[in-house]
């Protein structure tokens, strides 16, 4: 009597997920995007590849699949150096020997590409800044000797934005006015935490780097930005 054949192991040191296909709608975006993207600039691509990227801004935002900086600032490959996490945060400085990987993209940003902009991009409708308005108010309710949550991963990062909750918390109107003005005071929050890097600091006060702020409103589709003279978002002008 045969024996049914055994499947195969993946290889040791191999990740499982590789003996999945594919997503095969991925596959065709891909030849649909060579087909027409990218043969109709094959030239600049290569200039891209030989010469290395020259990005004149760096833009944090959030990793939100609806919000496309890309697209949303009519930007070409090459031109905008972008990081993208949970609610759009600049952590503060730290050196220490834990896991920072925006902290090091700012580092590679200023240093090495010298940027001439940072500008960090919150939106509308974030998840993870509604997820640190529900955290930090469940903190603030929690009764005296009541055990704290696990933290997760998301907890820790997010309460990076504690200061700009606290900041908000008195602020009029209902739960989704408040979020809103979260949404806005992370950003600000995000840009002083920028000025805690110290080759941040110098690059700016030498004259070398300026750092924005700017809200989308998503359903809009109107980009607000940080005006320092009255430390408002602004709308931009539609024409």
């Amino acid at each position: 009597m045969s024996q049914k054949p055994k499947s195969q192991a993946p290889a040791q040191g191999t990740p499982a997920s590789r003996t999945s296909p594919f997503p095969s709608d991925m596959i065709e975006s891909f030849r649909a995007w060579r087909a027409t993207g990218f043969a109709s600039n094959r030239a600049w691509y290569a200039q891209l590849a030989e010469f290395g990227q020259r990005p004149r801004a760096m833009v944090i935002g959030c990793c939100d699949s609806r919000i496309d900086v890309q697209a949303l600032l009519g930007a070409e490959p090459g031109a905008l150096f972008t990081v993208r996490n949970v609610a759009n945060i600049a952590p503060p400085y730290a050196l220490d020997h834990e896991h920072h990987g925006t902290s090091a993209a700012i580092e590679f940003a200023v240093t090495v590409l010298r940027v001439a902009h940072v500008v960090v991009m919150g939106h509308a409708k974030c998840g993870g800044v509604e997820a640190c308005y529900d955290r930090q108010s469940k903190k603030s309710e929690k009764r005296a000797g009541e055990p704290d949550e696990p933290p997760s991963f998301l907890d820790r990062w997010i309460d990076i934005l504690a200061p700009a909750y606290e900041r908000i918390a008195d602020v009029d109107g209902d739960r989704a006015t408040r979020i809103r003005a979260l949404e806005k005071e992370s950003v600000l929050t995000s840009m002083r935490n920028l000025e805690s890097f110290p080759f941040v600091r110098e690059a700016v006060a030498n004259g070398r780097l300026t750092i924005h702020g700017a809200w989308f409103d998503i359903s809009e589709g109107r980009l607000h930005v940080h005006d320092p003279t009255t430390g408002e978002f602004s709308p931009v002008a539609a024409d």
